[in-house]
């Protein structure tokens, strides 16, 4: 990644390089894990940040402060997984994972020749696994400079605060494309930006 190249284009954006002088360039680093990601994610979903880091932590601690191979989680009791604070929808959601990895693959290295598209609609296929967690393990596995979360609530409301943006719903999401394009072909990057800044707000 050519961090030098990447922040003149991203500057061409007047509002977005108003955040970005007060925020360091985001550091992006490979996690070859899917499997252990996509639970992750899974346990994260709609929870606060500490609340899903208590869960995952006491989920690791039923198999020995490890992710569970496919076998040992699918063959773990839903209870089990209830005691540590999983819901019994995410449970399932856990288990779908680990049944895919089993009859497909999970492999990274199986995995990162396709293009994002072709990843999104392959791990969509996973029942609980939706197109917004995709695209979190696009960005954050797999490193792609160009992902737009047009879903991602933490995106739009950092959106419409530094662009004055009062919309919302599907104005706001055609607001959102259109105010993005200036960042194609790195709206990943931008995306980190505007998670960073909203952060520190």
């Amino acid at each position: 990644m050519h961090e030098a190249i990447i922040i003149k284009h991203l500057k061409r954006d007047e509002k977005l390089v108003s955040l970005m002088r007060a925020i360091d360039f985001p550091e992006s680093k490979l996690n070859e894990n899917l499997y252990a990601s996509l639970i992750v994610a899974i346990i994260n979903q709609q929870l606060s940040v500490a609340a899903a880091a208590t869960i995952h932590k006491r989920f690791l601690a039923l198999f020995k402060n490890q992710i569970p191979s496919y076998n040992v989680l699918l063959n773990t009791q839903v209870e089990k997984l209830r005691n540590a604070g999983v819901s019994n929808q995410k449970a399932g959601y856990i288990k779908n994972i680990a049944q895919f990895g089993l009859e497909h693959t999970l492999d990274y290295h199986d995995l990162k020749e396709l293009d994002d598209e072709a990843l999104i609609n392959y791990l969509t296929q996973i029942k609980g696994v939706g197109r917004w967690t995709v695209e979190m393990i696009l960005m954050f596995n797999f490193n792609r400079l160009d992902i737009f979360p047009l879903d991602d609530i933490g995106i739009q409301n950092a959106i419409k605060k530094l662009y004055g943006i009062q919309s919302s719903g599907r104005e706001l999401k055609a607001k959102m494309i259109t105010q993005s394009a200036l960042w194609i072909p790195y709206r990943s990057i931008a995306c980190k930006y505007l998670w960073r800044w909203k952060d520190l707000k």
